[in-house]
């Protein structure tokens, strides 16, 4: 099965946890180690050989398009919001820019590295498409950095996931980078909803699947993570380019 060359940055949200840096400046364009988030996140689709991102907007969208504007790879398509439609509904929007077959989809405010081998290609390589609906990548939460919850799943040796249970802290956490398939979005709600309702239904189908991060991983969504993030960006002397 061919590279899926195109992939989904969600980029819509208001950054809320992150105030007050994000009360002017939409969250995507938030500097870490020096790089706006966003471009961290094209980087490395960049790197990994997608070749067109499509990339919602709603708070502050315009800012994000003037930064955009002299970008060359990806090449960068947009799908605005006049009312923000959380990561389902965001991503059924743009269902139409994103063709027929499998698509990336990364939340812009993360950033990874990759282990001995490209995330992106890893989830490529492990896709089953007569099983999968939705592959996500797993961080474990051991060793996430900028996250202090309790895990959103579990995963067995054939990589089925399943929730966390009220009780649980769970190994891993959803890394915000995922490899879908439209038919995840068959039937499913209009306008406002979030991935979950999906991944619940893909769980109870059978169909969600998830891989293991073998690289270190960091989350931004508060000031405090945002420095734990630098300090360890610091300590294993990354720097943006």
């Amino acid at each position: 099965m061919s590279f899926p060359d195109t992939a989904m940055v969600l980029a819509a949200g208001f950054g809320k946890r992150l105030r007050p840096l994000t009360e002017e400046t939409p969250k995507p364009l938030v500097k870490v180690a020096d790089r706006p988030l966003i471009d961290w996140v094209l980087d490395r689709l960049a790197e990994g050989g997608v070749k067109r991102a499509v990339v919602n907007t709603h708070w502050l969208g315009e800012r994000i398009v003037e930064h955009l504007s002299h970008r060359s790879a990806p090449e960068i398509v947009y799908s605005h919001e006049e009312e923000i439609l959380e990561t389902g509904g965001g991503i059924k929007k743009a269902l139409p820019l994103l063709g027929a077959g499998r698509f990336f989809a990364v939340n812009a405010k993360i950033l990874w590295l990759n282990g001995k081998t490209n995330a992106l290609h890893r989830l490529a390589a492990a896709w089953d498409d007569a099983r999968m609906d939705a592959l996500l990548l797993l961080q474990p939460t051991a060793t996430a950095v900028g996250y202090d919850g309790q895990g959103d799943f579990a995963l067995d040796p054939q990589g089925v996931i399943r929730r966390r249970r009220e009780w649980e802290v769970s190994p891993f956490l959803y890394s915000g980078i995922q490899l879908l398939h439209p038919r995840l979005f068959e039937n499913s709600p209009d306008g406002f909803f979030s991935l979950n309702v999906l991944y619940d239904r893909a769980i109870e189908a059978g169909r969600l699947y998830g891989l293991r991060h073998d690289g270190e991983w960091y989350h931004v969504s508060t000031p405090r993570h945002l420095a734990e993030v630098e300090e360890r960006l610091a300590e294993v002397g990354f720097r943006s380019r």
